[in-house]
Order: C-alpha cells, then structure tokens, then sequence
C-alpha cells in the first residue's frame, strides 16, 4: 500500500535572516517564519490534507514550527536534526565551502571541523524516514527538518540534475511530498508557503 510523506523545512529563523551557519546550533523564528508555518498549515486545511502522525527534529526551530502548523502531538526525533557543520556553526554563511564537483554538496568537508559529511547525513535521514514510514499505522506523515538534511534526502532520491530541471527550491517552510512503498520513496512535489 502506497503512503505518503510530507517532509517540511522550519520556518525562517534569525540565523537565517542574518546568513549564519546553522546546524547544530539553533536560533528563534523570526516574526516570518512564524507567519509562513502558520500559512502552511492553512494551505494543509484548505487542501483537506490529514496526518495520523507528526515528527520534528530535536532542535527547537523545527518543533516550534511543527507547533504552529498543527496542534497534534508529536515526538522528536534526533535523526531528522540538521546537517552538523561541525566548527562552523554560527559563522558567516561566507565561509561555506566550495561544492565537491562530484557529489554536487559539500561532500565531506566538516568532518575535518568536527561535522557531517554529506553522505552521513543522508543515511540517517533515510533509516530514519523509513523507520518512521514502515509502521503499519502510519499512511499519511508530516516531518518538519532542516534545509540541509532534506536536501541531502531528496538526493538520495533524484539527481542534482532533475532537482535543477524541476526547479525545486528549498526555502523556509518548503514541503516535498514523497509516496513511499516498499521502502522506496517516490517524490511527487514541492509546495511553498505561498502557494494555494
């Protein structure tokens, strides 16, 4: 039977707002992040979508967000927590490395910081959804995460290269929609808060 997952970034947070690092370490939702997460789930009633279960990451700004997009309850679960970047946490977003020209991220340069590599990252996330995904009650799931860790998700899913050709943006608030069946997850679309 095929289930559906809506995999969702936090909303806008300070660090955000002033381009720092943010991974490991968490900063307040800004007056738009809160606005845009209370947008989504609107769009989510509007639409008639439904979940019988909800999961945030561990940090802050994805369960604070989870809590104005929805009132279920919900557990915390630390694989869905961001990319770890390890002694560039809190820096200038400037500092940000140049991308590996074969892995198309990061690759893995903050494990020499004390980080993730890209590929750690994706594997957690992937144990992680397909647990949550393989129970038998679970159809119809919402996980709220971070840029980074449902960027490196989606990859394990689709090339750079059809990530590009669908133009799908990975902003505050974005929600990728995957069918999953058979441990295989299937991705559909991408929604924004400004989308109706």
């Amino acid at each position: 039977m095929t289930k559906t997952l809506y995999l969702m970034r936090h909303g806008q947070t300070l660090f955000n707002q002033l381009h720092k690092i943010q991974g490991a370490c968490d900063s307040p939702l800004t007056a738009q992040g809160i606005a845009d997460a209370q947008q989504v789930g609107r769009n989510f009633k509007a639409h008639g979508v439904t979940f019988d279960h909800v999961y945030s990451s561990t940090q802050e700004r994805a369960s604070d967000t989870l809590e104005l997009v929805t009132d279920q309850p919900y557990e915390r679960l630390k694989g869905l927590k961001e990319w770890d970047f390890g002694l560039f946490e809190g820096e200038s977003e400037r500092l940000n490395p140049q991308q590996d020209p074969i892995r198309k991220s990061y690759g893995d340069y903050f494990l020499a910081y004390g980080g993730e590599s890209d590929l750690q990252v994706q594997a957690r996330m992937v144990k992680t959804l397909r647990t949550i995904m393989d129970q038998p009650d679970h159809q119809e799931v919402l996980a709220v995460s971070h840029g980074g860790a449902d960027f490196m998700f989606l990859r394990r899913w689709l090339s750079i290269d059809e990530i590009k050709r669908q133009e799908i943006k990975f902003t505050n608030c974005a929600v990728l929609k995957f069918s999953y069946e058979a441990g295989e997850f299937t991705f559909e679309h991408c929604y924004r808060p400004e989308d109706q």
